[in-house]
């Protein structure tokens, strides 16, 4: 029934469309082709920026190319516009790809450098279109990191997760340090500055040193999430889930609640 109610899906496209396309794909060059589906609907293409790395742009194609313009998927942090005219081909499109990868080189750069030589606790795998990083400082202490992809080389915004008497030392020196932040030098190398610190190296240590699992539901990752709130007293230090923290001081006589901020002890040490 739906089949026969969707009317467009028995009209094939015309011959003129098919022949466009090859054309097109044969002046762009088959070499950077990636993908294309049986249907000739989706077509991938692969591009190198100027550092090396790889890059795939996605078109989907309807029946009025060229026309009209394709659908670009791409894994960018901004929005990619692209700039169409009916006498336009594929080797347009992948031209503003290319100027729109050397745009990004710099955002990319700074946080190449941040996966390669810190600790990245989240997002576990990133892709080219995330823009945060969450850091980590030592043991249950991280700084996450927002990075602007138009102003790379500008500082983030800093957001610290860790237990008060660890982190407020932190904000302090990056408040107190902020004037020293030079858009001449890298991001990676900024924050060491003005935290006055040495990040954990990945030669020195590994991944778990810093993977403690939650106190409560004895997992590290709970629906994607790691533990985000830490016991406040230096002696405990034990990390919890907000949600597992939530669901346990709702339960407990003690607690009180002010809006939509939860006040209670400690499930360890009662503090």
């Amino acid at each position: 029934i739906a089949l026969k109610n969707a009317q467009d899906l028995h009209i094939p496209r015309p011959p003129e469309y098919y022949s466009c396309l090859v054309r097109d794909l044969e002046i762009l060059g088959w070499k950077r082709v990636a993908f294309v589906d049986t249907g000739l609907t989706t077509v991938k293409l692969k591009a190198e920026d100027s550092c090396g790395r790889q890059h795939l742009i996605t078109l989907k194609l309807n029946a009025k190319y060229p026309t009209e313009p394709p659908g670009c998927l791409v894994d960018f942090p901004v929005p990619f516009a692209v700039s169409w005219m009916p006498q336009n081909s594929l080797i347009d499109i992948y031209n503003q790809f290319l100027a729109a990868l050397e745009l990004l080189k710099e955002f990319w750069d700074a946080l190449d450098e941040i996966d390669g030589k810190t600790w990245v606790l989240e997002p576990e795998n990133p892709t080219r279109s995330a823009t945060t990083r969450r850091i980590a400082i030592g043991n249950n202490v991280s700084v996450n990191i927002e990075v602007d992809p138009h102003h790379p080389n500008m500082l983030p915004e800093c957001y610290f997760l860790g237990a008060d008497h660890e982190v407020n030392p932190l904000r302090t020196k990056l408040n107190n340090n902020m004037h020293l932040w030079d858009p001449e030098v890298s991001l990676l190398q900024n924050l060491r500055e003005l935290l006055e610190i040495d990040f954990p190296s990945r030669v020195v240590l590994e991944k778990s040193d810093f993977s403690k699992e939650c106190g409560i539901c004895y997992a590290y990752r709970l629906d994607g999430t790691m533990p985000n709130h830490v016991c406040d007293d230096p002696r405990c230090r034990q990390p919890f889930h907000q949600a597992c923290l939530y669901e346990w001081l709702q339960g407990l006589p003690t607690s009180r609640q002010s809006l939509n901020v939860i006040f209670g002890e400690c499930p360890y040490c009662n503090k």
